[in-house]
């Protein structure tokens, strides 16, 4: 490995694959310029992709969505994301597609005359709660001073890169004591938190925000497994009071899987450990990543 110049992880950029450490986009691009772009990010685990196909699709109706024409389509996006991997060696990685509006080379704001860009990257598995962290669950603070963009403005069924909202809630955490925080729309519901769905378990039932997030492939997998074991779930609009007052509240997120809270703005919830339904859904997540109807094999050379 030592000699495997993508060891660190592999990008592709510009129909090449390069060291992650070399990976640049021009800087005209409105990705980067206008946060005009959609990615998805899906992991790999054990050698496997997860649900690799809903992340792909989530990816295409974003695009369509936001009225771009690239000049690949799901099959060649499939192949390059695998190549990352290939090339790059890592057994579990965090790979990231992005599509871009592009750069405009004709001097105009129209975006129908850009040049929409693809990119992709692998890199070693991103945790946002690490394991260790996750054992005694972590303290989520729901934000005062910031509330989600509202949905009219930003869809949040899109994956974007609009997180002015989310770092300032991030910050009110920090300053608070907390991991990480999660915030209210401007009705006072309960949304989502900086690359994160939150559930809460409440009077006998698992909830999950129905409105104003982004409707996340590790939140749809915690819904079907719930079915299967026979835990009623629901979408839902709640508001603080709800999560506060929760048996079990946990986050959800491809970087880092079923994460217990302990904590909900300094108050212990449940037993201030994870509970009997966030452990047996979080187990079941992980055992889920070396099951063939949830998984694509990556083959190494």
């Amino acid at each position: 490995m030592a000699d495997n110049l993508f060891a660190d992880g592999c990008a592709f950029i510009d129909e090449e694959y390069i060291p992650i450490a070399e990976a640049r986009i021009p800087i005209l691009d409105t990705g980067f310029l206008r946060s005009d772009v959609t990615y998805d990010v899906v992991a790999v685990w054990n050698g496997k992709f997860f649900r690799l196909e809903d992340h792909l699709n989530r990816l295409e109706k974003g695009w369509n969505r936001l009225r771009m024409k690239p000049n690949v389509g799901k099959e060649e996006i499939r192949e390059i994301l695998f190549e990352c991997v290939r090339r790059s060696g890592l057994r579990n990685a965090y790979v990231e597609m992005i599509m871009s509006r592009g750069i405009d080379e004709h001097g105009s704001r129209d975006p129908r005359r850009f040049s929409n860009k693809f990119y992709a990257y692998a890199i070693p598995y991103i945790w946002i709660v690490k394991p260790e962290d996750q054992e005694p669950g972590i303290h989520l603070v729901i934000a005062e001073k910031a509330i989600r963009i509202p949905a009219t403005a930003v869809d949040p069924t899109i994956k974007n890169f609009h997180w002015g909202d989310l770092t300032r809630g991030l910050y009110e955490a920090y300053d608070r004591g907390g991991y990480t925080a999660v915030l209210p729309d401007s009705d006072g519901h309960i949304t989502e938190g900086p690359g994160f769905n939150v559930f809460v378990y409440h009077e006998g039932t698992l909830i999950t925000p129905a409105s104003g997030v982004l409707e996340g492939i590790t939140r749809r997998t915690v819904l079907e497994l719930a079915e299967t074991l026979g835990i009623p779930a629901e979408l839902s609009e709640f508001g603080a009071d709800v999560l506060k007052e929760a048996d079990e509240v946990f986050i959800t997120s491809t970087a880092g899987g079923i994460m217990p809270v302990a904590k909900i703005n300094g108050k212990t919830i449940g037993t201030g450990k994870p509970g009997k339904i966030t452990t047996l859904i979080r187990k079941r997540y992980w055992e889920a990543h070396d099951e063939n109807q949830w998984t694509t094999p990556v083959e190494y050379t």
